[in-house]
C-alpha cells in the first residue's frame, strides 16, 4: 500500500482539521474503550458523521478499541457500541486487548483489526502471533529499531504502522502500572495521569545521581523523525503515525502539514531530501518538550532523549508561543470548508425537464429538476447559468469542470437551478456513502462468558513462588510447602545456561519441588540468545515449562511445541474470558490473574486455570531507558536504584543490563496475606508469592509465612517488611 499519514483526532475539529491539513487517516475515539479518556471524544452520532466525512474526502478513520475490557463491558457494551459504526463503514479499529480482537474477528469478522502499541509487539513471531489472530496491522512498539522493523515486515508481510512524532511514554507502552498503582488511573483504561512527568531523586546507595538540572529522570523529550522519513519508509512502515489527541486542532493541523509536504516529496523519489531549517522551526514552535529527539529508531536509549530539565514545567522558562503561526494555521485548515471536486454535465432544453449529471472519481449520479421553459424576453445565457450553479458553498464539493448544453430560448428561475444543484449534490453524496456501507451485516452477538474449552484446563500447582535472584532461589528450595519455583533466566548465565539449569532441576526435584523459567519482560532481537536453542532439550530433561510476560516469547515457544507448558504472568493481560480463551486457543497451560480487578471482579471471573499473585513488589514499568546510564555512566553491571518522589517515597528501579531494561517497581509490596479467608472463594488454581527485591532471609521468612497460613492454617504477621499493600485488591480501577 502507499504509505499513509496517519493523523490524531481528539476531537471532531480536530479531525475535519487533520484531514484539511493532508492526513490520508486519522485515528479518533469514541464515548467508550479509547486509550485517552479525557479527550473531547465525540459521541455516536457526530462519530457517524466523522465516518462519513472522511470517506467523502476519500479518507479513513480508525477508531480507538485500545483498552483492556471488564467481562460486563465485553460481553455486553461492545456489541452495541461497535454495530453502528461497523454498519457506517468504520475502516479499522485499533485494539489492545486480545479478548477484544478475538471478540471482533467473531462478531465483525469484515471490519480490519490494528493491533495497538499497547501489545508491546518487539518481533516477527509475536506479530506473526497476531496475524493468524486476525490482525492486519501491527502498531509496533515506539522502542523498536530500523532492523527490528524491518524484521517484522519482511517476516509477516503485514502493514506496519510506526509513530513519528509526538510525546513519548517512558515505559513500553502497555507494560505501565505506575498511574494505577499510585492513583487509581489506569492507563490501561485510558485515565493515566502521567506520573512519569513529575520530578524524581535518583540515588544509587548513598550517593544521588540527578540534580536540578536533571530532576525529570522519567520524562522523555517528544519526537520527531521528519529527518528520517525516507529510512523509516525503507525500512517498511507503512503508515505513519502522529501522536496527539490531547492535543488542540491546531498543533495536529500544523504537525500534518509539514509531514504531508516531506512525506510527498520521498514519495515522489526526491533524491535530495532535506528538511528546510524553517519548517522543522514550525514543528518546534508547535510543541516540543526541551526540544526533539529522533526516537528509537536509530538508537537502542540515551539521555539526548530525555526532557531532564523539562522546561514546560517551568513557567518562567516557557517561551512565547508563536502567535502568527497558530493564526496561520486556523485561517488555513480550521476556518475553511473542505470540498471535493467533481465533473458536472448540466442539459437544458425548453419544454423537457432540466437534467443534471455529476461524477466524482468512480462514482456517477444524475437527476432531474422542473421543466424548462421558453423565453419569452431575455434568454438565459451560459455565463449567468454557470455563475449560479457554481455557488456550491455550502456543500462538499465544487465544481472542477461543468459542460453546459443549452438548446433553444430557455428560462429558468434562479431557485430552481439552485434547487437542481443541491439535489445533484445531495445525490452525489449518498451515492459514494452508499460504497462503504455494510449492508450484509453478520455480527452473531455476544459470545456467552465463561465458555473456555474445559480440555485445556490444566492441573494447578497450588502454591508457587517466582524469584530474580540465585540468593532467593537458593533461599526458596529451602522452604517446604512450595510446589514450584520460577526461577528468572537471568539467574543462569548463557555461556553455561543449559548445565546450570540441569543442575537446578535436579536440585529442585529433590526438594520436592518442579522448577520453571521466568523468561525476560521484553523480548526483542537478542534476550533470548543463547538459551532458546536450549529449551526443548530442557523440558525432556525436566524443565516444568515457562512464565511468559509478551506475545514475542510466547509465540517463539509456540513455534518449538511448547506452548502447553507455558504460563502467562500477569503483564499478558487475561481481564476477561475472551482473552482467557485467545491463550487456551494458542495452547497455553494457564494464565496469571490480572492485577487491576477488585475482589467482586475476581469473584465472577473463571479462576480455575490462573495463578494469583498474593505478595510481591509489583513491577509498575518496563523501560528500555536506563536511570543509571543518563544520569551517571553505563558500566555494564546491573544496579539497584533508588527513586524518591516529592512526599520523599521510595521506588526501586533494576536496572538489567543483560536484557537492557529498567524495572521500576513499587514503593511497599503488596501482600494478602491477611484476605485468604476472601481469596479462598475466589476459585484461584494457585496462588504466588513474586520476589525481586527481597534478600535471602527475607525471602526465606516471607515464603514460609505464607506457606504457615495457607497450608496449616495459622494466623502469622509478615515480619520485616513494614508497610504492605493491597494493590487494586479493594478498590480496583475505574
Amino acid at each position: 500500500m502507499k504509505t499513509e499519514l496517519l493523523a490524531p483526532a481528539g476531537s471532531y475539529e480536530t479531525m475535519e482539521a487533520a484531514i484539511a491539513a493532508g492526513a490520508d487517516a486519522v485515528y479518533i475515539g469514541g464515548g467508550r474503550f479509547g486509550a485517552r479518556a479525557y479527550a473531547d471524544n465525540p459521541g455516536e452520532d457526530r462519530l457517524l458523521a466523522a465516518i462519513d466525512y472522511v470517506h467523502l474526502h476519500r479518507k479513513k478513520l480508525y477508531l480507538t478499541v485500545n483498552t483492556l475490557l471488564k467481562d460486563a463491558e465485553l460481553q455486553e457494551e461492545l456489541y452495541s457500541y461497535l454495530a453502528p459504526l461497523y454498519r457506517e463503514g468504520l475502516d479499522a479499529v485499533i485494539v489492545q486487548d486480545l479478548g477484544v480482537l478475538r471478540f471482533i474477528k467473531q462478531n465483525f469478522p469484515r471490519l480490519p483489526i490494528h493491533a495497538s502499541t499497547q501489545m508491546t509487539i518487539t518481533g516477527p513471531e509475536g506479530a506473526a502471533m497476531l496475524k493468524e489472530a486476525g490482525a492486519v496491522r501491527v502498531v509496533t512498539a515506539r522502542e523498536l529499531s530500523l532492523e527490528e522493523i524491518r524484521a517484522i515486515r519482511d517476516a509477516t508481510h503485514m502493514e506496519i504502522e510506526s509513530f513519528v512524532h509526538g510525546a513519548l511514554c517512558y515505559c513500553y507502552s502497555g507494560q505501565c502500572l505506575m498511574s494505577s498503582l499510585i492513583g487509581g488511573r489506569s492507563g490501561n483504561r485510558g485515565r493515566c495521569a502521567q506520573p512519569c512527568r513529575l520530578p524524581y531523586q535518583v540515588w544509587q546507595e548513598d550517593r544521588r545521581l540527578n540534580g536540578q538540572d536533571s530532576s525529570y529522570p522519567l520524562s522523555p523529550k517528544d519526537m520527531c523523525t521528519i529527518r528520517l522519513l525516507p529510512q523509516i519508509i525503507e525500512a517498511g512502515v507503512t503508515s505513519l503515525k502522529i501522536e496527539g489527541r490531547m492535543k488542540k486542532a491546531e498543533y495536529t493541523a500544523g504537525v500534518v502539514e509539514i509531514y504531508r509536504k516531506y512525506l510527498d516529496s520521498c514519495l515522489s523519489g526526491d533524491k535530495r531530501f532535506r528538511v528546510s531549517r524553517e519548517d522543522y522551526q514550525q514543528l518546534l514552535d508547535l510543541y516540543n518538550r526541551d526540544g526533539f529527539h529522533e526516537s528509537y529508531y536509530r538508537q537502542r536509549n540515551g539521555k539526548n532523549m530525555m526532557a531532564l530539565r523539562n522546561e514546560k514545567n517551568t513557567a518562567a522558562r516557557k517561551p512565547a508561543r508563536n502567535e502568527a503561526l497558530f493564526e496561520r494555521i486556523r485561517r488555513d485548515y480550521l476556518e475553511r470548508k473542505l470540498q471535493e471536486g467533481v465533473d458536472g454535465w448540466l442539459w437544458l432544453e425548453a419544454g423537457e425537464q432540466a437534467v443534471l449529471s455529476l461524477s466524482a472519481g468512480q462514482t456517477q449520479v444524475t437527476v432531474h429538476g422542473e421543466m424548462v421553459q421558453e423565453a419569452v424576453n431575455r434568454p438565459l445565457q451560459k455565463e449567468q447559468i454557470l455563475r449560479q450553479m457554481k455557488k456550491t458553498g455550502g456543500t462538499d464539493f465544487f465544481f472542477d469542470n461543468l459542460e453546459i448544453a443549452v438548446k433553444g430560448n430557455i428560462f429558468m428561475p434562479m431557485q430552481q437551478l439552485n434547487s437542481l444543484r443541491r439535489k445533484g449534490m445531495e445525490a452525489l453524496r449518498e451515492e459514494i456513502l452508499r460504497g462503504f456501507f455494510r449492508t450484509d451485516e453478520k455480527a452473531r452477538g455476544a459470545v456467552p462468558a465463561g465458555s473456555e474449552k474445559a480440555k485445556n484446563v490444566s492441573q494447578m500447582l497450588p502454591f508457587s513462588v517466582s524469584v530474580a535472584t540465585g540468593a532467593q532461589l537458593e533461599a526458596v528450595l529451602a522452604v517446604d510447602g512450595i510446589e514450584a519455583v520460577y526461577a528468572d533466566c537471568g539467574i543462569f548465565p548463557r555461556e553455561m545456561f543449559a548445565d546450570q539449569v540441569k543442575k537446578t532441576i535436579q536440585r529442585a526435584e529433590a526438594a520436592g519441588k518442579r522448577l520453571y523459567l521466568a523468561l525476560p519482560w521484553v523480548v526483542r532481537d537478542r534476550e533470548l540468545d543463547g538459551r532458546a536453542e536450549t529449551f526443548g532439550q530442557l523440558v525432556r530433561e525436566g524443565l516444568a515449562g515457562f512464565l511468559v510476560r509478551n506475545l514475542e516469547s510466547l509465540a517463539i515457544l509456540k513455534r518449538m511445541g511448547l506452548a502447553y507448558c507455558c504460563r502467562t504472568d500477569a503483564n499478558v493481560y487475561t481481564m476477561n474470558g475472551e482473552a482467557r480463551q485467545f491463550f487456551l486457543d494458542e495452547g497455553c497451560a494457564g494464565d496469571t490473574v490480572p492485577l487491576e480487578l477488585n475482589r467482586k471482579e475476581l469473584g465472577r471471573r473463571d479462576n480455575r486455570n490462573s495463578e494469583m499473585v498474593v505478595y510481591g513488589y509489583l513491577p509498575m514499568m518496563i523501560s528500555a531507558q536506563c536511570l543509571k546510564k543518563n544520569l551517571d555512566a553505563c558500566d555494564g553491571k546491573c544496579a539497584v536504584l533508588t527513586v524518591k518522589d516529592r512526599y520523599m517515597k521510595e521506588f526501586h528501579a533494576v536496572c538489567s543490563c543483560e536484557f537492557c531494561y529498567n524495572i521500576l517497581y513499587n514503593t511497599v509490596p503488596l501482600s494478602l496475606l491477611e484476605e485468604k479467608a476472601a481469596l479462598d472463594g475466589l476459585g484461584c488454581g494457585g496462588y504466588r508469592l513474586a520476589f525481586t527485591l527481597e534478600d535471602a532471609d527475607t525471602t526465606r521468612r516471607t515464603a514460609e509465612t505464607f506457606v504457615s497460613v495457607w497450608r496449616k492454617g495459622r494466623k502469622e504477621r509478615l515480619a520485616g517488611p513494614g508497610e504492605t499493600t493491597r494493590g487494586h485488591f479493594a478498590r480496583g480501577v475505574e
